[in-house]
């Protein structure tokens, strides 16, 4: 098949997500249920016992697995099936839904992507630090390795980062359902405590409970639930060696990004994804992740991104705005649910649903995971009619 043999024959009919935060008062069936009916609602279903046929799940910390969704929702007598790929695991499920229908297997599919994080007691992921004779246990401190390189080879620094975390978090305060809604500036970025340099408490994202859902149909059904179908034009995941151990490794990009945006703009059939990608979601777990994003996405040249982040090229008033709802970093990060998050806001995106945060006349839509070491990286597209 060729790599065009997924576009336009699914559509997004539906979207729902519940508010992301320190969720004490809900379990994890609780924003199950209020992100899928909220989708279900979107769609126009009023019986998902009848419409649905299968559904996806992701879920990073669930004890439960696929149980968990399918006793939430009581969809039984149906396959329910979980996925699990570190935090690329929600376009994981989401792609494993697209297939699902574009193979011809089902009609209408649900897509949920969830975590609960908080219930651990915890403040992000256990990390077992069981050896002194390797590179950092830590999220900050794997995503932190290409910062002295990255600075010393093109001149940027911390402010340059201080700008994308100022960015997020005034996006952040436009989204109803993001957890963090407090604006702040360069310099509360550069004075808080740091974390693993160069990374402050104002360049990580946060772990959250949250949930998302998205209701897919085949693309000649998609107008029977609602009259602005979204059209999946590509999803992929791409995965890499662990870069701390890659002797091919640079520190100056994310393989994994590479690959799976090439993947992705081929599938979809963009060849300058710069001009054409309208509106992006990527993966802001620190703010160095985002800046590499930009350059490994082919939204700017390589070491060019401190410029672009200058102009304001990201912003919502930008040429291609980037993390409309705040990110990872002010949205929250519950790490099964953060893909999916990030297609119900490009849907809103394409269909001019966004409210105070609505970009201006978006025709495809990017979303981007990156997770592991960072060993994996998921891609989806979304575009209109």
């Amino acid at each position: 098949m060729g790599k065009d043999a997924l576009r336009d024959k699914v559509s997004i009919v539906g979207v729902g997500c519940c508010p992301f935060g320190e969720n004490w008062d809900q379990s994890p069936s609780d924003m199950i249920v209020d992100a899928a009916y909220e989708a279900y609602a979107d769609a126009g279903i009023d019986e998902p016992q009848k419409r649905i046929e299968a559904v996806f799940t992701g879920s990073l910390y669930t004890t439960q697995g696929p149980h968990e969704c399918a006793d939430a929702l009581k969809l039984f007598e149906r396959p329910v099936s979980m996925v699990s790929n570190y935090c690329a695991t929600g376009t994981d499920a989401f792609r494993y839904g697209v297939m699902s229908i574009a193979s011809g297997l089902y009609d209408t599919v649900l897509v949920v992507g969830y975590d609960k994080p908080k219930d651990r007691g915890v403040s992000g992921p256990t990390v077992m630090m069981d050896s002194v004779r390797d590179l950092p246990k830590t999220p900050a401190g794997w995503f932190s390795l290409c910062a002295a390189t990255y600075f010393d080879r093109y001149g940027a620094g911390r402010e340059d980062l201080a700008r994308i975390a100022v960015k997020n978090h005034h996006n952040g305060t436009l989204a109803p359902r993001s957890w963090l809604k407090r604006e702040i500036t360069v310099d509360d970025v550069l004075s808080a405590r740091m974390i693993s340099w160069p990374f402050g408490l104002y360049d990580c994202a946060a772990q959250t409970d949250g949930a998302a859902a998205v209701v897919l149909s085949r693309t000649d059904l998609a107008r029977g639930f609602r009259d602005d179908p979204v059209l999946v034009k590509a999803v992929t995941i791409s995965s890499g060696p662990n870069p701390q151990k890659d002797p091919g490794n640079d520190f100056l990009s994310w393989k994994p990004n590479g690959w799976a945006a090439a993947d992705a703009y081929a599938q979809a059939g963009i060849s300058d994804p710069r001009s054409e990608i309208g509106v992006a979601q990527v993966h802001d777990c620190f703010s160095l992740t985002e800046l590499l994003a930009y350059e490994d996405l082919g939204f700017c040249d390589k070491g060019s991104a401190k410029e672009h982040i200058a102009d304001g090229k990201f912003e919502l008033g930008g040429d291609l705005p980037v993390n409309t709802d705040g990110g990872l970093k002010a949205f929250g990060h519950p790490t099964g649910a953060t893909g999916v998050r990030m297609i119900y806001e490009n849907t809103l995106q394409l269909q001019g649903r966004a409210e105070k945060r609505q970009v201006k006349n978006p025709r495809l839509a990017l979303s981007h995971n990156l997770g592991g070491h960072p060993t994996a990286c998921g891609i989806a597209i979304l575009g209109r009619d």
